[in-house]
């Protein structure tokens, strides 16, 4: 599934043992509604993202950099599979 990545800070910013806390929107890229706030923190996302996506280094770096911006950072058409959004939480019914 296409998914837009939208990072923001989380409730309880800051950092723990290093990490960056931060909560992540997940949104359907096609636009039909179904916009999930998954809690974790900077090191797991990234973990995540380079082990699922085949997205290149340099997007990847670019995107971290901007975790920590009142913006927020934002991945745009990203895929993902269906297990690792089960996995997280986006499809529990």
């Amino acid at each position: 599934m296409r998914v837009n990545l939208i990072t923001q800070p989380s409730q309880h910013a800051g950092f723990v043992n290093g990490k960056l806390l931060i909560s992540l929107m997940i949104r359907p890229a096609c636009g039909l509604p179904g916009d999930y706030l998954f809690p974790t923190d900077s090191d797991s996302l990234m973990q995540l993202l380079r082990r699922e996506t085949s997205l290149p280094e340099t997007v990847l770096a670019r995107f971290q950099t901007n975790f920590g911006g009142t913006r927020g950072a934002k991945l745009l058409g990203v895929e993902l599979s269906d297990s690792v959004l089960t996995d997280i939480g986006y499809f529990i019914d």
